[in-house]
């Protein structure tokens, strides 16, 4: 991995995470082009970016980032630069000074009930509590057509309300909905048929997809001013795309995070790698990544996790799935069509949360077309 300039290459990418990774190894590896990637970061692997902290912990720097995926052609494709630690992803809930199973499964309907239960008792409770609604609207909606409005109320309302600054009411259904609920014993947060890291931290895995003789790498650069003084036949924009039409239609609203992290003279801190706290708390998970990372160390760092408002200074982690958003977008979705020699992929380019294996798909995909055409 290089990180001199070059006055001409066959793409100018922008963002050092998994869309412009893929892209850059996909373009050097299978048709021979010659790539600048540039980052305004002075790292690579964007958000997926880790690193070990003072005390020597492993830690995700920007929020735990959970790899998995159903998709064996993503799987072989990453394991080209990897290899993999399999991990089983639990979380719990801190409500009521307990620990509640999370998401809600069948230990957790025992918890509430307080006796010991069968999954078709659950099932039947369950239709009980819940609000018919054929087609839910909103994320209140799709969870209380689910499990009705206690189960809603200790787990969901007030997350989601410090998580977005918005009620359930006022997003789509796919935010909370997104999460599964399960009537059998399954506590793994995820259902996913691979569910693993990579053994040696994402941070390494970018780094060995970005080392090709044809592939530049310039960290610390903001796109404005290389796009003037580089020469491109294409060009690959993960970055925000109102930020590339010049906030043309106004800002796209985001969420972003504030880690509070923490170093502990002890093994552990928590009983598993990710606890919510739904209600009274300012923070809404502690993240202890440790617990799936495997990493061997008499100490520990967990991560408490704020979200607050989007501004000058702070990341755009989590595009605002709600209608308003959304009409912003589709005006800046339809100037793309105009925009020739230029592909638009990743979370902020699509706007749209998509977890890393949609992420790297998408880039496989738009390889492909690149490569049929």
């Amino acid at each position: 991995m290089t990180t001199h300039g070059s006055p001409h290459y066959d793409a100018l990418i922008v963002g050092a995470g998994f869309s412009g990774a893929v892209m850059a190894e996909r373009l050097a590896s299978q048709l021979g082009m010659r790539s600048l990637v540039i980052d305004r970061r002075s790292h690579i692997a964007g958000n997926a970016h880790d690193a070990k902290d003072a005390a020597g912990v492993l830690l995700h720097i920007y929020g735990p980032h959970y790899f998995r995926t159903n998709s064996q052609r993503i799987v072989d494709y990453l394991s080209q630069f990897t290899e993999w630690h399999p991990v089983e992803y639990k979380i719990l809930s801190w409500v009521d000074g307990n620990y509640w199973q999370f998401p809600i499964n069948l230990n957790t309907f025992e918890q509430l009930v307080g006796h010991p239960a069968t999954e078709e008792e659950m099932r039947v409770t369950l239709n009980e509590w819940r609000v018919p609604i054929d087609k839910p609207a909103n994320s209140e909606e799709v969870i209380i057509s689910q499990v009705g409005w206690k189960l809603y109320e200790m787990f969901f309302k007030n997350y989601t309300r410090k998580q977005w600054r918005r009620d359930p009411k006022e997003l789509d259904a796919s935010v909370c909905g997104r999460i599964p609920i399960r009537t059998n014993r399954d506590d793994r947060y995820l259902s996913d048929s691979f569910q693993a890291l990579p053994k040696e931290g994402y941070t390494v895995l970018i780094a060995k997809m970005l080392d090709h003789p044809l592939i530049d790498v310039q960290l610390g650069e903001d796109f404005e001013s290389v796009r003037k003084q580089v020469r491109h036949d294409r060009l690959i924009f993960t970055g925000p795309i109102d930020e590339y039409f010049g906030h043309r239609f106004g800002p796209l609203p985001y969420r972003s995070l504030r880690f509070e992290p923490e170093t502990l003279q002890q093994e552990f801190y928590q009983p598993v790698m990710q606890v919510n706290y739904p209600n009274e708390h300012d923070f809404t998970r502690i993240v202890e990544i440790k617990h799936a990372t495997g990493q061997k160390i008499n100490c520990t760092t967990i991560v408490r996790e704020f979200p607050v408002d989007f501004g000058p200074g702070a990341e755009p982690y989590y595009p605002i799935p709600a209608p308003d958003s959304a009409a912003i977008y589709d005006q800046y979705a339809a100037l793309t069509e105009h925009e020739t020699g230029t592909h638009f992929i990743g979370r902020l380019a699509k706007y749209r949360y998509y977890n890393m294996d949609q992420v790297v798909g998408m880039a496989l995909s738009e390889f492909d077309k690149i490569q049929r055409a």
